[in-house]
């Protein structure tokens, strides 16, 4: 199932649940612009090459539109839609003050020279310079982008609006970045599984997990439910997967992955096929990589007694009904996997200011929004008497629905 027919599902079984009226839910469905723009670039070798660049901007009924740039060559509208979508949800959610957005170019950055990526962001800039800024439109990185990308648009922006750092999130710190915020989405997972764990009087220390994908919110995740005692017994990424069932020990793994850019050939543990790392043995699965990893076809397999969704819909429709069935606990993504945009709001606030923040108030300024965060949720299910997932979509759509119908905009 395609990640935009999911979301429109997710969403429409909320608006039931909540009682909302057919031109409401309708009228929170429809994105509020969608922007195309083409944009040409000299090569390096002095050809000309042009790409297709967007925005989807779904909501601002709660303030200024946020979700990030990614750079893929196989950019899908329907997914987009789908992502801009669960940003609206998904703040409303971690009850920051945005609305939802997603954007990109269509382009492959591996075959990009630094010069080629560095022009073709500046055009980008260029074209939806006037859509995007402080209180309308905050960009930030996504797959394929990251904090140069983010200085770049910074300083084009600049150019037509003044010295706007608030104008995208997830920059260098030399440009007004937050500390933190690298480790943000991983810190994020680890207070989430820490409250879901909590609810049900266990604690992370001496739980098997077993995490999916080692980019960024994989390895910090790892990292930090290690040091709080958690045993990682399995871990992939894309260049393969490894096993140890008395435990991987994180920092050499974390070491041999910056040396040899992967997970394989990893000594302190047994290979194992990438494929069957979900079913692996465990108290605790982490699918830290792409949507639609957990399907109808894998889901009967899978040993875990929860599933925390640090990727944007790592589950199937179809898998999440096969696991309620088995009473596995999904905590799901749009609570999950929050702790990105919510350091990336403190990142927002600090450049507002002007005045920077230290680690220690990011990280637990973090923690307060994901413990309080994780009670609202809870508090939507037992209203509802619903799973953790229709929990978080019926408090983030009645979030979005109530300030939208405050400001007079219902149909």
């Amino acid at each position: 199932m395609n990640a935009l027919v999911a979301t429109n599902r997710n969403f429409k079984l909320a608006a039931r649940l909540l009682g909302l009226d057919s031109k409401l839910e309708k009228s929170l469905l429809i994105p509020f612009r969608e922007i195309k723009v083409e944009c040409t670039i000299p090569k390096d070798d002095g050809t000309l090459a042009t790409f297709v660049g967007f925005r989807i901007q779904h909501d601002n009924a709660r303030g200024p539109m946020k979700g990030g740039i990614r750079y893929h060559p196989e950019v899908d509208p329907d997914e987009v839609n789908a992502l801009a979508q669960l940003m609206t949800w998904k703040t409303a959610v971690a009850n920051i003050p945005y609305g939802g957005a997603k954007g990109g170019i269509g382009c492959n950055p591996g075959e990009l020279s630094k010069s080629e990526l560095e022009r073709l962001t500046r055009v980008f800039t260029q074209k939806i310079h006037d859509l995007i800024g402080i209180h309308a439109d905050v960009p930030a990185p996504d797959m394929g982008t990251g904090p140069q990308t983010m200085a770049w648009i910074l300083d084009e922006y600049s150019k037509f609006h003044g010295h706007s750092p608030a104008v995208v999130t997830g920059k260098p710190i030399d440009l007004g970045g937050s500390l933190g915020r690298d480790a943000a989405t991983g810190r994020g997972v680890l207070f989430a599984t820490e409250a879901l764990l909590n609810e049900h009087g266990k604690s992370i220390s001496g739980q098997k997990f077993v995490i999916q994908g080692f980019g960024n919110v994989g390895s910090w995740a790892a990292q930090l439910i290690h040091e709080k005692g958690g045993k990682i017994v399995a871990v992939s990424d894309i260049t393969g997967a490894i096993k140890n069932s008395k435990g991987i020990d994180i920092p050499s793994l974390l070491k041999h992955v910056k040396e040899s850019n992967g997970v394989q050939g990893f000594r302190g543990g047994d290979s194992l096929d990438p494929n069957l790392i979900l079913v692996e043995d465990c108290d605790i699965l982490i699918p830290a990589a792409l949507g639609g990893v957990i399907n109808r076809e894998n889901a009967n397999e899978i040993k875990a007694k929860f599933i925390i969704e640090a990727a944007n819909h790592p589950t199937d429709p179809e898998a999440d009904e096969i696991l309620s069935k088995k009473g596995v606990i999904i905590l799901p993504d749009i609570y999950a996997n929050s702790g990105g945009v919510t350091v990336s709001y403190f990142e927002w606030v600090q450049n507002i200011q002007g005045f920077l923040w230290d680690e220690e108030k990011v990280n637990n300024e973090l923690k307060t929004y994901m413990s309080k965060g994780f009670k609202d949720v809870k508090g939507m299910c037992q209203t509802h008497n619903c799973d953790l997932r229709m929990g978080a979509f019926t408090l983030g759509v009645n979030r979005v629905a109530r300030a939208t119908v405050l400001r007079g905009w219902e149909a």
